[in-house]
């Protein structure tokens, strides 16, 4: 294992907004669009689990349920919250940037494909990939 360590403590968030974006790209979603939708489904997530966002219901247009597949939301502009687009360049700030870019591109990203790749599921590896990761201060 390498001796690279984060900057900051590496939390299941972090996890989650790379599973989702890989998720997003294997879909067929521009690179930089995956990023943007990564963390904003994380966002989406946490707020509905510390109850700050109600759970979505089934959105109706016209009578007919509203398409979600990843191919439409790249179409469309970002994706927001509370007038903030999730960009990548947000991803970058947030997440990239807060772990260290060395430690994201040399040891996170990779661990974290290795097991989308395997087809292992978000919840397998939340907590078992990040345990060894710690901070260097």
């Amino acid at each position: 294992m390498s001796d690279l360590k984060p900057n900051a403590p590496i939390r299941r968030f972090d996890v989650f907004a790379e599973y989702n974006r890989l998720k997003g790209i294997k879909e067929g979603m521009p690179k930089t669009k995956a990023k943007g939708y990564g963390l904003w489904l994380a966002k989406v997530v946490a707020a509905q689990k510390f109850g700050r966002m109600p759970k979505p219901t089934g959105e109706k247009k016209e009578g007919k349920e509203k398409a979600k597949s990843s191919e439409e939301r790249a179409k469309r502009a970002w994706l927001d919250l509370s007038g903030i687009p999730q960009t990548d360049k947000l991803f970058d700030r947030e997440i990239v940037n807060r772990m260290g870019k060395d430690f994201y591109t040399k040891i996170f990203a990779p661990a974290i494909q290795e097991a989308f790749e395997e087809g292992k599921q978000y919840v397998e590896i939340r907590d078992a990939i990040r345990r060894e990761w710690k901070p260097t201060k």
